[in-house]
């Protein structure tokens, strides 16, 4: 009788309870299946884990010859003469940039002579003992307000600037005074490039723009693909030859005819989606041996592009978004994780990885991240988010030491006339 009853009362409980597919157990596991089932990750990444590979390779650089390269319109800078001595010899001070979250841009170097500006988009120029020669502003005092920043190229005695504003003009380099001045539909974001008598710059709308360096008219535009978001880096563009090049917001590479503007080939890197995901995505400057054209961006590809037909020579799994350097036979990047990459240039063939965020603590090294690099002699000169430099030697990775340079933003380096240069917020550190 007594394992009837029993019997009975659990039959109750199932039959209302667990098996109920109304009951509020089921209701709470399909509403949670349901929530689950219309979530969407977005920018997803493969997770590469990085570790360090041939540490003991000494790697030869008996045929790496080092030069005074300032300006390429390949990018491919090399190994520039830089002896390394790291003595701080002089400060050029600016009032501080605002709305600033990282600093990507360039002084240029004209002579003895430094050109940068100041956050109400004051241009000065310097001369080798850090002194003012001349301060001068082109804005309005409602653009002043914009706070914009400036990219210059030289040409003869003039400067070519474009900002983030949309206006472009063009300065006499001995005086500062404007020559002409003319306004873009939308800002630009790219360096500039010259060839001839022509210049070269991109838009924030992916359109690649280019003209007349004597007046600044417009010769023509191309426009590419354009995004839903406003992209957190700057675009890149090569000059080789007739062509430019030149990458995107949504990861294209296109190449056109300088004179005409029509498209040679175009290479498509990343899939339709994303378009949605631009301000998240992150690509290294473009680099050219000529032959080559190399990239990397922050979704762990390191293309070798075939320079006339856009046809892809090799791609590695390398998360960087860090401007790479060719020397010789090899190509040197760093990840964002902070491990220096030995390449072979034709083939692609990975030969040395070496840890330099090792210095770090590993709770604190995954918020640093590298800001960009330069060789100099068989040095390489790295610089990173928390505003240390890291010496490396070249050729068996060894780290040499560390500078403190700045407390936050700092830029990468730059070496000009066997000196190295270092922007940070408000001032341009030189080293001998």
């Amino acid at each position: 009788m007594n394992r009837l009853v029993i019997l009975l009362i659990a039959l109750f409980f199932i039959n209302n309870c667990s098996l109920n597919e109304n009951s509020r157990i089921w209701k709470d596991k399909e509403k949670k299946l349901t929530t689950q089932s219309k979530l969407k990750k977005v920018f997803a990444e493969d997770k590469i884990e990085v570790q360090e590979f041939n540490q003991g390779l000494n790697l030869d650089l008996s045929l790496i010859k080092t030069n005074k390269k300032f300006i390429d319109n390949q990018n491919n800078f090399g190994s520039q003469s830089y002896k390394g001595e790291l003595g701080k010899i002089g400060t050029y001070k600016f009032s501080k940039l605002e709305e600033l979250n990282q600093i990507n841009f360039k002084p240029l170097f004209i002579s003895n002579n430094i050109v940068f500006f100041d956050k109400k988009g004051s241009i000065i120029k310097y001369d080798e003992n850090q002194k003012v020669k001349w301060k001068k502003n082109h804005y309005s005092k409602a653009e002043k307000k914009l706070h914009p920043k400036l990219n210059f190229i030289s040409h003869g005695e003039n400067i070519l600037v474009s900002d983030t504003i949309a206006k472009y003009y063009s300065i006499n380099g001995n005086t500062g005074e404007l020559n002409w001045s003319k306004n873009n539909t939308y800002p630009f974001n790219s360096e500039i490039k010259k060839h001839k008598n022509k210049f070269f710059v991109i838009d924030y709308k992916n359109t690649l723009r280019c003209y007349k360096i004597d007046d600044g008219s417009e010769c023509w535009n191309l426009q590419t693909e354009d995004s839903f978001t406003i992209s957190n880096s700057k675009y890149s563009l090569i000059i080789i030859g007739d062509m430019v090049v030149f990458s995107n917001s949504i990861g294209d590479i296109t190449a056109v005819n300088v004179e005409s503007g029509l498209i040679i080939w175009q290479l498509p890197t990343q899939s339709s989606s994303i378009i949605n995901e631009t301000y998240n995505f992150k690509t290294s400057k473009l680099v050219s041996d000529g032959n080559s054209i190399f990239i990397s961006n922050n979704k762990n590809e390191f293309y070798s592009i075939d320079v006339k037909t856009g046809t892809t020579n090799w791609i590695n799994d390398i998360k960087s978004n860090v401007t790479p350097v060719i020397t010789g036979n090899l190509i040197f990047t760093v990840s964002n994780e902070g491990y220096l990459y030995a390449i072979e240039k034709n083939k692609g063939n990975i030969i040395r990885v070496t840890d330099l965020f090792k210095i770090y603590k590993q709770k604190k090294r995954k918020n640093i991240y590298p800001i960009g690099f330069v060789i100099g002699n068989k040095n390489l000169y790295l610089t990173n988010s928390d505003g240390k430099m890291i010496v490396v030697d070249l050729q068996n990775g060894s780290i040499i030491k560390t500078e403190k340079v700045s407390s936050n933003l700092v830029s990468k380096p730059f070496i000009f006339n066997n000196n190295l240069f270092l922007i940070r917020n408000g001032s341009i550190i030189q080293y001998n």
